[in-house]
């Protein structure tokens, strides 16, 4: 085995050795998901080196400074505040989603004008538009960490690809048979996930635009999913209260979440793929044990509806945002209530921490976003200006930039 290079992967922090063995070109990855500021940097070193065959003695002082750079990745500046850069009167009927592609410098935004918009988070000039659906536009996703495909899901029933560069329609994905509320790429960008108000989700082949699995099992609307890092596994939520667990290859039910006494609104995977945790009108969260199928916590402390769930980027804390105004940080190890997000005058309907984890932001019907310090808890600043409620919020990846929209029909940037 012969190594060839390093590559860094800043959130949640790790670093990738390149290496040969027989002559095939093969990935290893060393996950640094407790790094910190703190972090005792030539421990860690000895720690590595002597675990990790690849690296040499020689290599020492070449990891020493990977692991400064990754360290100085992890610090954000608490007094770090964030102003308004641009106004986007993005479409002419409300907005109903906005994300970023991974390094952020571009955006789309969903609408009920039927369309999809590409835009450049630096300019905030408009890129593209997709046209084509034939009725609302409700959920869009880019083919994270590429960003050269963006996936548009409509109550036309249909699920479009296009080239993100372009705008080009690539495949059209037909089969539900009634509205797409929820989709996504897997992480390896070969698969798509559809889930739909008619009960089913669709695996799709990403290049072919095939049909691959169709997800029977769900009595009533799914409405959230995610997939696992490895892009193997698929957890589905639904209003028939539980979260089904799927193998992405086979199509097959793996598990069947049960235990909420009330619809799921939002699920998630954590980062390594071993827990999950879903949300309920119920009030509570659980989170999962993947392999087993059990609940391993409930997490109970609101005292209305769950509306949104989340993992940082580690896995080591979630946050829940809910319809009695606030927003709540656990230790997902332990269930542990590290803060309470106390401010907004109306309910949150999404939340979303920061990549190094240090802060969140919540969405509220107020029609401001907050941007709060995690494990404290303090508000550092509230993002004012949207003059109806704000459904969506999102970091991009350095989080030094924020895009909230809003009923309003703008989307706004934010940068610090």
């Amino acid at each position: 085995m012969k190594l060839k290079r390093f590559l860094l992967r800043y959130f949640p922090p790790g670093i990738i050795l390149e290496y040969e063995s027989n002559g095939e070109m093969k990935q290893k990855t060393i996950d640094l998901l407790s790094l910190t500021v703190e972090t005792d940097v030539e421990v860690l070193l000895n720690q590595i080196l002597k675990q990790e065959p690849l690296l040499t003695e020689s290599k020492r002082p070449y990891v020493r400074k990977l692991l400064y750079k990754l360290i100085e990745k992890q610090d954000t500046q608490d007094s770090q505040q964030f102003y308004l850069f641009k106004i986007l009167r993005a479409h002419i009927l409300p907005l109903t989603n906005c994300a970023f592609n991974k390094n952020g410098e571009r955006f789309i935004t969903g609408s009920y004008d039927r369309t999809c918009k590409v835009w450049n988070t630096v300019t905030g000039e408009e890129l593209l538009t997709l046209e084509g659906h034939k009725n609302v536009v409700y959920a869009i996703a880019f083919n994270n960490p590429f960003g050269d495909k963006v996936i548009t899901g409509s109550f036309d029933k249909t699920c479009k690809v296009w080239d993100s560069m372009t705008g080009k329609l690539l495949h059209t994905l037909r089969g539900h048979s009634t509205e797409i509320v929820c989709l996504s790429f897997n992480q390896q960008g070969d698969t798509i996930a559809t889930g739909s108000m008619d009960n089913t989700a669709k695996l799709w082949d990403a290049h072919t635009g095939e049909e691959l699995h169709t997800l029977l099992g769900h009595t009533a609307e799914i409405v959230s999913l995610s997939f696992n890092q490895a892009g193997d596994r698929l957890i589905t939520g639904s209003f028939d209260h539980t979260t089904k667990l799927w193998d992405v290859q086979s199509g097959r039910c793996v598990h069947s979440f049960q235990g909420h006494r009330g619809e799921i609104s939002s699920c998630q995977f954590d980062w390594g793929g071993g827990k999950c945790v879903t949300g309920s009108i119920d009030r509570t969260c659980k989170i999962w044990d993947v392999k087993t199928g059990q609940c391993v916590n409930t997490l109970r402390g609101h005292n209305d509806e769950i509306l949104d769930v989340c993992f940082n980027s580690t896995g080591s804390r979630l946050a829940t945002a809910s319809a009695d105004g606030t927003a709540r940080v656990y230790n997902s190890m332990t269930g542990a209530c590290v803060s309470i997000l106390v401010g907004h005058e109306g309910e949150i309907s999404k939340v979303a921490f920061n990549p190094q984890g240090t802060k969140l932001i919540t969405a509220s019907s107020d029609k401001t976003c907050r941007v709060w310090e995690t494990d404290s808890g303090e508000c550092l600043q509230v993002l004012e200006g949207h003059i109806d409620e704000i459904f969506s919020c999102a970091f991009n990846y350095e989080g030094d930039t924020i895009i909230t929209g809003s009923k309003d029909n703008t989307c706004r940037i934010w940068k610090c």
